[in-house]
C-alpha cells in the first residue's frame, strides 16, 4: 500500500516538472541557433549597444517595431518590408511613418549574420532578439527569447491601420485590441508600460489639447499644468511637424522604469491609451500595483513580451528566411 502511494506521489511529481517545462510554443525553443549560428545573440547585442550608444532613443524604436510588427500578421518581421511602386507596406502606414526608427540597427545585424551563416537567422527573430536587448540596456528586465520565426512575404499599410491600437483608443478598445492577439487585460497594461521610454510625435496627442470638445478646449483628464507644458511644446499651429517630439515619460524618457504608471496616477498620461486605464476597476488596479511594485511589473513585463512574441508566428517550412530584411526574397 505505501510502496503504491509512493509510486502515485513520484508519479505525479514528474508530471508536473514535465507540465513545468513545456515550451510556451513548442514550434519555438530558446537556444534555436545553437549550433547552427553560435553568438547569433551576442552580435545582435552589440549592435544594439553601438546604436543605442550613438542615439538612446534608439531602444524604445526597436521595443515599439517589435510591438508592432507582432500585432499585424504576427511576429513575422513584415513591418521591415521597404515599400514598392505596387505596394504600400507596414511601415509607411500612419501608425509607423515617421514614428518608428531603428531599422539600420536590424539591417546591421542582418549583414553580420548573413556573412557569417547565410540563409538561417530570420528578421523576425532579429527584431524580438533585438527589443529584448533594448529593454536590457535601458535598465528593464532580461529574459530568454524564444526563436525559430521565419519572415512573412506580406507588409500593408492597410492591414497596420486595421490592426495597431490608436493613442486615441478608450480602455475597452485596448482591451479588445490585445484579446484579438490572444493577450489578456492585465497583460496590456503590463505591456503598456514600454511607453515609460521613448518620445511621441505632437500630433498623437494634441486632440487632447485643443478644441477637444465643443465644451472644452482641453482634455478634464489631464492635469493642467501637464497639458500647459504640452501646449508649449506643441503649438497649435504646428502640431504636423514631424520634427517636434515629446518625451513619454518626462522624468525618466531613457529608462525602463515605473514612472509611467506613477505618471497616469497623478493625471500625466500623454495618451488618451494611458490615461484611460485608470477609468476601469480592474486595470486601475494593475496600474496601482505596478506602481508600487517595480520587481513584480519587471517580472510581468518580461513574461509579456515573451508571449507577444509569439504571436501569429510563422515556423518550419512557412514564410521564408530574409537574405536582407527589407525585401522579400526572390
Amino acid at each position: 500500500m505505501a510502496s503504491n502511494k509512493l509510486s502515485f506521489i513520484l508519479s505525479t511529481f514528474i508530471l508536473v516538472v514535465y507540465q513545468c517545462v513545456i515550451p510556451l510554443n513548442a514550434q519555438l525553443q530558446v537556444g534555436f541557433y545553437n549550433g547552427v549560428c553560435d553568438f547569433v545573440e551576442i552580435m545582435i547585442k552589440e549592435e544594439v549597444r553601438d546604436a543605442f550608444n550613438l542615439d538612446r532613443g534608439v531602444a524604445a524604436g526597436l521595443v515599439r517595431m517589435h510591438f508592432h510588427d507582432c500585432f499585424v500578421r504576427g511576429c513575422d518581421g513584415s513591418v521591415l518590408i521597404d515599400s514598392t511602386p505596387s505596394n504600400q507596406a507596414e511601415k509607411d502606414a500612419p501608425a509607423n511613418n515617421p514614428s518608428l526608427r531603428g531599422f539600420e540597427v536590424i539591417d546591421d545585424a542582418k549583414s553580420r549574420l548573413e556573412f557569417l551563416c547565410p540563409g538561417i537567422v530570420s528578421c523576425a527573430d532579429i527584431l524580438a532578439y533585438a527589443a529584448r536587448d533594448s529593454v536590457e540596456i535601458t535598465g528593464g528586465p532580461g529574459y530568454d527569447v524564444p526563436a525559430g520565426r521565419r519572415d512573412g512575404r506580406i507588409s500593408s499599410s492597410r492591414e497596420a491601420s486595421a490592426n495597431l491600437p490608436s493613442p486615441a483608443f478608450g480602455v475597452n478598445q485596448l482591451i479588445q485590441a490585445f484579446a484579438n492577439k490572444g493577450l489578456r487585460p492585465d497583460e496590456m497594461v503590463t505591456l503598456s508600460g514600454a511607453h515609460t521610454i521613448g518620445r511621441s510625435h505632437c500630433i498623437s496627442f494634441s486632440n487632447r489639447l485643443f478644441n477637444f470638445n465643443t465644451t472644452t478646449t482641453q482634455d478634464p483628464s489631464m492635469d493642467p499644468s501637464y497639458a500647459a507644458q504640452l501646449a508649449q511644446q506643441c503649438p497649435q499651429g504646428s502640431i504636423s511637424n514631424p520634427n517636434l517630439v515629446v518625451p513619454m515619460d518626462p522624468s525618466t524618457p531613457t529608462i525602463m522604469d515605473t514612472c509611467y504608471y506613477d505618471n497616469i496616477l497623478a493625471n500625466r498620461g500623454l495618451f488618451t491609451s494611458d490615461q484611460t486605464l485608470l477609468t476601469n476597476p480592474s486595470t486601475a488596479n494593475q496600474v496601482i500595483q505596478n506602481a508600487q511594485n517595480p520587481l513584480l511589473w519587471q517580472n510581468k513585463f518580461a513574461d509579456a513580451m515573451v508571449r507577444m512574441g509569439q504571436i501569429g508566428v510563422l515556423t518550419g517550412d512557412a514564410g521564408e528566411i530574409r537574405a536582407t530584411c527589407r525585401v522579400i526574397n526572390n
